[in-house]
């Protein structure tokens, strides 16, 4: 479908429901305030899916009408911007500047990737390495930019080997959007599901638990779909025979040692990231929020004296749009929540659903919802106040269907287009890559299987974990 085409019909269903809306009779349960979040939402949705008009534009539109209306307050609107979610991201990202102003990603690559000696080890380490990377760098499209200049110097050791190297530029991308569902900065739409939750029910789901639930799919996940790759990318053939990657070649692309005896700066930023993750996932023990946390380490790691980055340089690598787009997103999702919308909105849907059907609707509309919202922060922001509210109906446990709604959404393989990482690996210059057809046959693979996977983890691994289906 072409832009004009996709802006006319997004245009036309949104209008149509901004007229059945505007007539008192129709839906008489509706109040005003709901009305006009429903417009409005609409209107958000649409402009999403069939303009080219930057995403956080239209959020920040979405939220100052609600705010101008009197759906929501100034107070809530800006208030978003402060929320300990938004200060968490703000800081792992200065923090992750000083990982990567250091050179530590090149050394561990040359550390895991360097003991590779057959195919299906290095694709397997290769995942490894990928989703330890979750823990350092937040946000799909930062893991990607660090992880690029390994894939470069992968794909130099085996450039007589093409398919192999096809089979790298398609594994980075998936694994890196699979595995960032181990911990709660592995991707903005965490943060907009943790807010949603936390207004709707409030339920807070804190960094320990969400890496708890979300490290076994992460691992899982992203072992399988490396499988899944290596299998539909490549031959028996090419699987054959041995593979040597050596430090000198993970060396020629990275302007840091990646070998040798470490210096002062990797010495004080590796233990200062290793501090900052035992303190996340020890925030039981000491009550200390990880914003907080992320805040401490983030001044440490931008420090004169014992950082490795200065504070300025830290923070032009800070997202701003991307945090912009939480905020206002976060709004809106107060909006429906508050002004009874999300409710009406479900209230249609039959009430004698079970929860196996329920989930295994909430995970396939979640799929496959990237065909449609190619941003991962505006799935969640559409779907999970919808969920939230629907699950509540159905008796099924909301932090169940929101977390499996946001671990579905992140398969987003199936275009170049579907997602920056994805869209990133496609066209490097002087490397082959993959083509959009290698895209449709692992996609085939990989959407019933990660469909799949999360139901499992769902029904069957989170209950045991302390998040029954059901409540």
């Amino acid at each position: 479908m072409t832009l004009n085409l996709r802006l006319a019909a997004a245009l036309c269903a949104a209008l149509s429901l901004c007229a059945l809306l505007a007539v008192p009779a129709n839906f008489p349960a509706l109040g005003g305030d709901a009305r006009l979040t429903l417009a409005v939402f609409a209107l958000a949705t649409c402009a999403w899916i069939g303009t080219p008009i930057d995403d956080t534009y239209i959020a920040l539109g979405a939220g100052l009408a609600l705010t101008a209306t009197g759906v929501i307050s100034s107070d809530t609107l800006f208030g978003t911007l402060g929320d300990a979610t938004v200060w968490l991201l703000i800081c792992a990202f200065v923090l992750a500047a000083a990982v990567a102003r250091t050179g530590l990603a090149g050394r561990a690559a040359a550390f895991l990737v360097g003991g590779a000696r057959t195919v299906r080890q290095l694709t397997h380490l290769t995942t490894a390495a990928l989703v330890v990377t979750a823990f350092a760098v937040p946000a799909t499209s930062g893991r990607a930019a660090l992880a690029l200049p390994v894939f470069l110097a992968l794909a130099k050791a085996l450039a007589d080997r093409k398919r192999l190297v096809v089979m790298l530029a398609l594994l980075f991308p998936t694994v890196i959007l699979l595995s960032a569902v181990a911990t709660l900065i592995g991707a903005g739409a965490h943060l907009i599901t943790v807010s949603v939750l936390w207004e709707a029910t409030g339920d807070r789901i804190g960094f320990t638990q969400w890496l708890l639930l979300g490290l076994p799919l992460a691992v899982t996940s992203s072992h399988l779909a490396a499988e899944a790759v290596l299998l539909t990318t490549t031959r028996r053939a090419d699987r054959e025979g041995p593979v040597r990657i050596t430090a000198e070649e993970i060396q020629r692309h990275s302007d840091r040692p990646v070998t040798g005896p470490w210096t002062q700066a990797e010495k004080r930023c590796a233990l200062l990231l290793a501090t900052v993750v035992a303190l996340w996932c020890s925030e039981p023990l000491h009550h200390v929020s990880p914003a907080v946390v992320a805040l401490i380490g983030a001044v440490v790691a931008s420090s004169p004296a014992l950082g490795t980055v200065g504070l300025k340089d830290a923070l032009k690598t800070v997202p701003w749009s991307l945090l912009l787009f939480m905020a206002a997103t976060m709004a809106m999702g107060v909006a429906l929540a508050d002004s009874g919308a999300a409710r009406w909105l479900v209230s249609g849907l039959p009430g004698h659903v079970g929860p196996a059907v329920f989930l295994g609707v909430v995970v396939a509309v979640s799929t496959a919802a990237h065909l449609v919202l190619q941003s991962r922060s505006a799935r969640s922001s559409v779907l999970v106040p919808l969920v939230v509210a629907a699950a509540v109906g159905a008796g099924v446990n909301p932090v169940t269907a929101a977390l499996a709604s946001t671990a579905a959404a992140g398969f987003c393989h199936t275009l170049p287009a579907s997602a920056k990482p994805v869209t990133l690996f496609s066209d490097v210059p002087g490397v082959p890559t993959y083509t959009p057809r290698d895209l449709l046959r692992l996609s085939a693979v990989l959407a019933p299987l990660t469909a799949a996977l999360v139901l499992f983890f769902a029904a069957a691994v989170w209950p045991l974990l302390g998040v029954p289906v059901t409540r």
